[in-house]
């Protein structure tokens, strides 16, 4: 019964933050634009992000900062249904497999710190095959440089799946996979900093630097959010430039173009980041992630804490396998 409550607590809490994080995310779009035309651009194309923020806007018009806004805006909330549903089970199925420890001062077991991780890189992973096709739709509306949309290859997120799905089929749409799952696997080291905050902002109880969890969910989701895109932006460049190929040349318009002979593999782009920038090809656009990580994480926050209250879920919200399941969605957003 209690395992029940603690589902149904939590997709009521789904609804609510997706519903709500949508209006946050809006506002903080325009640096994933930047980031994806950083990672994605020919070396030397932009010097760095403001310089590829005057461009944009001066080239293409303010409203250009939200070009792919769509498809993110219609699967965010699949995505991170599925990424925290899944992070849930996992937790569970964790903490029956054994990976629990005693929790100090009470008589009963809570999950282990590297159980918190595991879970993560399994829910990350789950929710990869959700999130590659709306990436890759947006990468590419995203890299279409024409102001004029009638001059666009891709009218809109409708008529690039039309188009791609014309050219290479239905498992066209998965371009990009192998780098999803690499990037998403990061999930481990958002869950695992996360979790190790948290109990360290719980030793402070009774001391002068105590704070309220409240705060201790804010400061560690947002910290959490900077571990997490410190380890996941190698692969998110990865994944990003196996979705943009060709990029800069105009996707194939026919079946029997021989673009997609050499496919974009996971090895083969990495390769070709390596060689083109050296290591610091692989950090590209780590500054527009980092500079929306916290914010957008203040807001979940906001919004998470507000939705407790007002369902009255807070005796489930602090078990030991549903704590944070709210905590941490936002932020992979990019």
């Amino acid at each position: 019964m209690h395992e029940l409550r603690s589902l149904l607590a939590t997709g009521r809490l789904l609804v609510y933050e997706n519903g709500n994080m949508s209006l946050f995310s809006s506002n903080t779009f325009r640096f994933d634009t930047i980031k994806t035309r950083l990672q994605c651009s020919p070396a030397g194309t932009y010097r760095n992000a403001l310089d590829c923020l005057g461009k944009l806007v001066r080239n293409e018009g303010i409203l250009a900062l939200y070009k792919g806004a769509t498809p993110p805006a219609v699967g965010w909330t699949a995505i991170d249904s599925v990424l925290l549903g899944s992070l849930h089970n996992y937790r569970l199925f964790l903490i029956r497999s054994g990976f629990t420890e005693p929790t100090p001062g009470h008589e009963e077991q809570r999950l282990t710190i590297l159980g918190h991780g595991v879970a993560g890189l399994f829910a990350g992973v789950t929710s990869a095959f959700v999130a590659t096709p709306m990436e890759l739709i947006k990468v590419k509306l995203q890299l279409q440089l024409q102001n004029s949309a009638s001059e666009r290859q891709f009218k809109g997120p409708i008529d690039c799946i039309h188009k791609i799905y014309k050219v290479q089929g239905i498992a066209g749409l998965w371009t990009g996979l192998p780098g999803s799952l690499a990037f998403r696997s990061n999930f481990f080291w958002m869950f695992l900093s996360f979790e190790i905050l948290m109990r360290s902002f719980g030793r402070l109880k009774d001391t002068p630097y105590e704070i309220s969890t409240g705060t201790a969910h804010f400061l560690s989701g947002g910290l959490g959010a900077f571990a997490y895109w410190a380890m996941a932006i190698p692969a998110d460049n990865i994944k990003n430039r196996m979705m943009a190929y060709p990029y800069p040349q105009p996707y194939p318009t026919s079946i029997q173009s021989d673009v997609f002979d050499v496919k974009p593999s996971f090895l083969r782009t990495a390769r070709l980041i390596s060689a083109e920038s050296g290591v610091a090809g692989f950090y590209r656009g780590l500054g527009p992630c980092l500079l929306r990580a916290f914010p957008v994480n203040a807001c979940a926050f906001f919004v998470y804490e507000g939705t407790m209250k007002f369902l009255g879920a807070e005796k489930v919200s602090r078990s030991s396998t549903s704590l944070s399941l709210v905590l941490m969605c936002s932020q992979t957003r990019h």
